[in-house]
Formats: C-alpha cells, sequence, structure tokens
C-alpha cells in the first residue's frame, strides 16, 4: 500500500502496488477535534478516528461501527526510539516504534508484526509505504494514519514554541 503523508484537512488515497485507488482518508477539516474517516473506494466508511480533545498525553480514538475499538497514544517514557502504543477494546495491545517522523516504522501485536511503514521505499517526498500483515487491514491502516496524525501535531507544537 501507498500513502500520501497526512496534512490537515487534507483528503489522500491509499493505493495498492498497481496504483489502484483502495482507501480514501477523508480529513473533517470543521469538526472541533481533529477527525477523519478511513473510506473504501465506493465511499463505505470503514472506520472514524477523532483526537482527544482533553487527555493528558495526545489520544486518537478509534470507532468502528460506531463502537469503540481501540485508543491510540504516544508512550509516556520512550527515551531510545519513538513509540506509540494502541489499547483496543478487547484488552489487546500494540505497540508502534521506529522512526516515526521519517515514517520507518514497525506496528507489532502479539502475534508479530502487524505493519512495516518504510519512506525509504519510495522517491517521491509525500509518499510512503506501508506493509499490512493484519487480516484487518483497513484497522491496520487507520492506526497508522493516527499515529501520523500525532507524530505531526507533535512537529508543529514544537514549531510553535521553537
Amino acid at each position: 500500500m501507498r500513502q500520501r503523508v497526512l496534512s490537515l484537512g487534507q483528503d489522500y488515497w491509499v493505493t495498492d502496488e498497481a496504483g489502484n485507488r483502495v482507501f480514501l482518508v477523508d480529513g473533517k477539516v470543521l469538526a472541533f477535534r481533529r477527525t477523519f474517516e478511513l473510506k473504501g473506494a465506493r465511499g463505505e466508511v470503514y472506520a472514524v478516528a477523532r483526537k482527544k480533545v482533553f487527555a493528558l498525553r495526545d489520544t486518537m480514538v478509534v470507532r468502528v461501527g460506531g463502537a469503540h475499538v481501540a485508543s491510540v497514544r504516544k508512550k509516556l517514557f520512550s527515551p531510545v526510539r519513538h513509540s506509540f502504543t494502541i489499547a483496543f477494546a478487547s484488552g489487546e495491545q500494540w505497540i508502534a516504534q521506529g522512526d516515526l517522523i521519517e515514517k520507518n516504522y514497525v506496528l507489532e501485536g502479539p502475534q508479530g508484526v502487524v505493519a512495516q511503514t518504510s519512506h525509504k521505499w519510495f522517491r517521491i517526498r509525500d509518499t510512503y509505504g506501508v506493509e499490512v500483515y493484519h487480516p484487518d487491514v483497513p484497522l491496520a491502516l487507520t492506526i497508522v494514519v493516527c499515529i501520523d496524525e500525532l507524530v505531526a501535531s507533535e512537529r508543529a507544537r514544537r514549531e510553535r514554541g521553537a
């Protein structure tokens, strides 16, 4: 899968290896809090993710069919590498580790690697690859987009403060 880097308020397509449009990341600009929907090529909504307004750490909540499925947040203490935790309503946990800013990281769950991203696979600046190994591809992609959003939000906050 290829995905354009998330830009606030921008919609973009996730394409497969052949360049076919598979998913649309539909950013909702006028929402009170940062929100996006992951839609199929025909417009069907697979997941909705919203940034929590009041949270100790930046957090995005993922809903599928209106039900809370997961929360994505930056790990409180991660001295060596960037790290995010994904806590599912079922109790399962995933972790994303690596160079999240450069889009080179691995998303792991209890059964092993769920997805892997790499900006190195592409020469185009705003494109990177996402290899998904989990059977629920839309959910894994939604988690990747949440991580992108949280990293971009943190970067913007640091640039404003600098």
